[in-house]
């Protein structure tokens, strides 16, 4: 999967795409988020196949995973 994901400063101004194309990461996972089956962005996109979904779901989580987050803390009332 590592390979179907690739960054390339002249591709999409480095934004992250499946390799081959130009279809990045982002406009993939908005698709999907907008409750766009897998199967209709593959019929969209005929040079994609489902591993290359797949990659950009483990591509956006492993950079989620990696976050670091910092809980504010809110001061107890007296």
């Amino acid at each position: 999967m590592r390979n179907r994901v690739v960054i390339d400063p002249k591709v999409m101004v480095g934004k992250p795409v499946i390799a081959g194309t130009r279809i990045t990461v982002e406009q993939i996972l908005r698709m999907l988020g907008q409750g766009i089956a897998a199967d209709e962005i593959l019929d969209d996109f005929p040079q994609l196949e489902i591993k290359d979904i797949y990659a950009a779901i483990n591509y956006a989580s492993a950079l989620v995973a990696h976050e670091e987050v910092y809980p504010k803390f809110i001061k107890a009332e007296a």
